[in-house]
C-alpha cells in the first residue's frame, strides 16, 4: 500500500493536500474474493435506492464489470478491504475472467454507467 500511495502522491506531484489524498484512496476497494475474475474495483457513485445507501462499483480493468452493492455489503460484511491489495497477477485476475469475457463476446453491455456531478471520477 505504501509503494502504491508513493507512486499515486509522485504522478499528483504532491499538489495534494493529505485530507484529499485519503479521500481518494477511500474510493478505491479490494473485494476479498474475485468478481468475475477480478478484484480490484473503485467506488464510482453514491446513490439513494428505495432509502438505502447503494454504493455503484466499477472494475479498475474492465468497464463492463460493474456493480451496485449496499452499504451493508461493502462496509459491514468483511468482503472489501479498504485501499487496493497489492496481489500476484494470478490471485488479481483470475482464470474466472477469461470464461467470463469469453461468454460475454456475442453479449451487449447491460448497462451503462454515469458519474455523478459529485463523483471523484467526474471530470467535465
Amino acid at each position: 500500500m505504501k509503494k502504491l500511495e508513493k507512486n499515486i502522491r509522485k504522478s499528483l506531484k504532491g499538489n495534494l493536500k493529505k485530507f484529499n489524498f485519503i479521500l481518494i484512496l477511500e474510493n478505491f476497494w479490494t473485494s476479498n474474493k474475485p468478481i468475475n475474475g477480478l478484484r480490484h474495483f473503485v467506488l464510482l457513485n453514491e446513490i439513494k435506492e428505495k432509502g438505502n445507501i447503494i454504493f455503484l462499483m466499477v472494475s479498475v480493468l474492465d468497464s463492463e464489470i460493474n456493480l451496485k452493492i449496499s452499504y451493508e455489503e461493502l462496509i459491514i460484511s468483511g468482503n472489501w478491504h479498504k485501499g487496493w491489495l497489492d496481489l500476484p497477477k494470478p490471485e488479481s485476475i483470475t482464470e474466472e475472467y477469461l470464461h467470463y469475457k469469453s461468454s460475454r463476446k456475442s453479449q451487449e453491455i447491460d448497462e451503462i454507467l454515469f458519474v455523478n456531478k459529485d463523483s471523484l471520477f467526474n471530470i467535465s
